[in-house]
């Protein structure tokens, strides 16, 4: 048995990472901007929720369709659309008279971005293997750290805001046309010989990406607890990483006693952990498999929520952080990337949309509650907060692990055509190779 993930397409390869990066772009510029922008619509600074609340509104809206959808437009098409409907929504920013219709344009970004999001991880979930889909979610976080440089760099020039969002909106409309132009190539996927579990072990059958699902019902989808143990399990992760990054900085300078300059430092290597994380365990996690990493990367998040619960010097939480950040890494990619192995081939797609709905959720709802928390107690709690949802998660994913798998009825195919399309042929099933 081969020990290898099928070698993807190089330019879809390129195209994928330059979705992620692309995905990251439109939700950084607003940081930077938004001081411009309120100036130009003479908006008060807590204007800025109406916009991220559109956005939020969009995403989670589009990521949980998307997974619905993908059977019959196929991720190529979806890919184009939704990538073109983020570049006119941009567009739309940067010529927007009002606020109003700047709200408007965030909620189109955020339904484009949403559906990029999931197709561009369902698809990577059975094309790809450990390595590509961990430095594909780190591509995400260099689009997040290039966004400002655009908007810092427009501003710095003397030009208005409105210019970093057409130079962004114009860089999503390219890679919109290279969607559109290999929409057949998306469709052909892998090879339709090699299906290629998680760990990249090769089984009888065909990867999800490269081959037509018979289409089961929802609500048998939405019946497995697995899905919903997975739905859980990525807000409780997201929560925990954007909570981090969130409170960190008040930790660190209330609670600690550092100054805001190098506590702002200390935040970036927390971030900056998380990035490395993804390239370095990518190679790991494909050399080792993904349950090994998995189970590692979650009692590394344990062991470093539970340093920065720690009373003692600033120090010790700084390294609880990049404990945090870099053990925290591969989780969110590995998570996705095992998600066949949880639910099954035909509730994959599916599944994922609701997964990447889910972590939107987590990312929104449980810093803010913590934030509540925090004000009504100390700082001091957000480590004692990570450490509860870090052994939340490490249970979560234990529990599902040891359940069995969907079974051989969800897991029937039909072999796609040379030309991707979707015609009958003989029906085999993927066997989980585990």
């Amino acid at each position: 048995m081969s020990t290898t993930p099928p070698r993807p397409r190089a330019s879809l390869l390129l195209l994928a990472y330059l979705g992620f990066v692309s995905l990251g772009l439109p939700d950084s510029l607003l940081g930077v901007g938004w001081p411009s922008i309120r100036g130009d619509f003479d908006v008060p600074t807590e204007a800025v929720g109406w916009v991220l609340t559109a956005g939020t509104v969009g995403y989670l809206t589009s990521s949980v369709l998307a997974g619905f959808t993908l059977a019959r437009v196929g991720v190529g098409a979806l890919l184009a659309g939704s990538t073109l409907l983020a570049s006119l929504a941009l567009t739309g920013y940067s010529v927007s008279p009002t606020l109003a219709v700047l709200v408007g344009c965030a909620l189109l970004v955020g339904l484009g971005s949403g559906a990029v999001d999931s197709g561009l991880n369902a698809y990577a979930a059975g094309a790809f293997g450990p390595r590509h889909m961990n430095w594909l979610h780190a591509f995400f976080g260099l689009g997040v750290a290039i966004g400002p440089l655009i908007m810092t760099g427009v501003l710095s020039a003397g030009l208005v805001w409105r210019w970093g969002y057409g130079i962004v909106a114009a860089a999503q409309l390219v890679l919109a046309i290279a969607f559109a132009l290999t929409v057949r190539a998306w469709q052909r996927g892998v090879p339709a010989d090699t299906a290629v579990d998680a760990a990249g072990t090769e089984g009888a059958g065909i990867a999800p990406a490269a081959s037509a699902v018979v289409r089961v019902p929802v609500r048998e989808t939405l019946r497995l607890p697995a899905v919903w143990s997975g739905l859980l399990a990525f807000a409780l992760y997201v929560a925990i990483e954007v909570s981090a990054g969130l409170w960190a900085f008040l930790l660190l300078t209330e609670g600690r006693g550092l100054s805001a300059a190098v506590a702002g430092g200390c935040v970036s290597a927390y971030w900056g952990s998380l990035f490395v994380g993804r390239i370095v365990q990518g190679v790991v996690a494909e050399r080792l498999g993904s349950s090994l990493v998995l189970r590692a990367s979650l009692a590394g998040m344990a062991v470093g929520a539970a340093l920065i619960a720690i009373p003692g010097p600033a120090a010790l939480a700084v390294l609880g952080l990049v404990v945090v950040g870099f053990a925290a890494a591969p989780v969110f990619p590995l998570l996705t990337l095992t998600t066949a192995d949880r639910v099954g081939p035909a509730h994959t797609d599916r599944a994922i949309g609701l997964q990447i709905g889910a972590s939107g959720i987590g990312a929104a709802l449980v810093p803010a509650a913590l934030g509540v928390l925090i004000g009504n107690t100390s700082v001091e709690v957000l480590g004692s907060a990570l450490v509860v949802l870090a052994l939340g998660l490490i249970a979560l994913y234990e529990w599902g692990a040891r359940r069995p798998s969907a079974g051989p009825s969800a897991a029937v195919v039909l072999p796609a055509q040379p030309d991707g399309d979707q015609t009958s042929g003989p029906v085999r099933p993927v066997v989980d190779g585990r």
